[in-house]
């Protein structure tokens, strides 16, 4: 995480000086301009810089429907990143009103079959997941699992991805078997593209553990939980936050379990990464920490 740190620190700085030169060189309406201005307000929002990075997206959006008029591919695009932020931001309305304009310019400029109008209903599925708004984002969810189907083919991760996301909402709807369908497609792309383990297979086998931990099918949730922590472990390194999270699933069915100290010893394992990843104020510490206190309090 910290050199991340340090490459968008990097980033920041040569995107703001190429685009400092690039308005004194050809003003700041030039299509250079706008795109250096969306670049940098990219690298923002990485950052958690939601002010800095919205500022640069409208400043973006500006540049291109100057140049390209209102019906352009990088006017949406533009759209569809102001929308995120404002989503990251809580400003749902505002953000589903940008999301609207990027899809009505996707699909009369590329057609309703294209993955650029699946990503924007894509980022619509994730504000009415905040929005709990689970059975309008199922039917949105459907649909670009449909679209991304129809452009990628059955083999393309793209479309894995697109299954865990319909998932998730099946899950959220209490849909169980409906998620394990979805899940089980996913992981069958996954498997025949990279016959190696990878990240995206650790995620799916962490939700078959979540909808196995929820139906009381303790262990096999359990090795679920552990093939997904020995594969984000050998692919991401294991101090990152995908390894603390998982760890954390794992001491919630040890806790089910009644394994009081088992639970306890893997918690302390996930805290330490969890601190190291994410630092001391983020959620994921919060909940660990309650779930900790739970397990001290179950053994007093």
């Amino acid at each position: 995480e910290m050199f991340y740190h340090q490459d968008r620190l990097e980033a920041e700085e040569k995107y703001s000086e190429a685009l400092r030169i690039t308005v004194l060189v050809e003003g700041e309406g030039s299509k250079n301009a706008g795109v250096l201005s969306r670049n940098l307000g990219a690298v923002y929002a990485k950052q958690g810089k939601l002010d800095d990075a919205l500022s640069m997206q409208k400043r973006a959006l500006r540049v291109f429907r100057r140049v390209h008029g209102d019906e352009h591919p990088d006017v949406a695009l533009s759209l569809n990143a102001v929308g995120i932020t404002l989503t990251k931001k809580g400003l749902f309305d505002r953000a589903m009103q940008k999301y609207e304009e990027a899809l009505g310019i996707f699909s009369r400029s590329e057609g309703e079959d294209h993955e650029d109008v699946a990503m924007v209903l894509g980022n619509m599925t994730v504000l009415l997941k905040k929005q709990g708004k689970y059975a309008e984002a199922l039917a949105i969810g459907a649909k670009v699992l449909g679209i991304q189907r129809r452009t990628l083919g059955s083999g393309d991760e793209r479309v894995a991805i697109a299954t865990i996301n319909l998932g998730q909402l099946y899950l959220y709807q209490g849909m169980d078997e409906e998620a394990l369908v979805r899940f089980q497609e996913g992981l069958g792309i996954v498997r025949r593209i990279h016959p190696e383990r990878t990240v995206v297979e650790g995620i799916f086998l962490e939700h078959f553990g979540m909808v196995y931990a929820r139906q009381g099918k303790l262990e096999d949730a359990l090795t679920m939980y552990k093939k997904a922590h020995r594969i984000y472990r050998k692919t991401l390194g294991p101090s990152c936050a995908d390894v603390g999270r998982v760890l954390t699933n794992i001491g919630n069915v040890s806790f089910r379990q009644g394994k009081l100290d088992e639970a306890m010893e893997t918690y302390e394992e996930a805290m330490a990464m969890v601190r190291r990843a994410l630092g001391d104020e983020h959620i994921d510490l919060a909940g660990l920490l309650h779930n900790m206190a739970l397990c001290k309090e179950e053994a007093g």
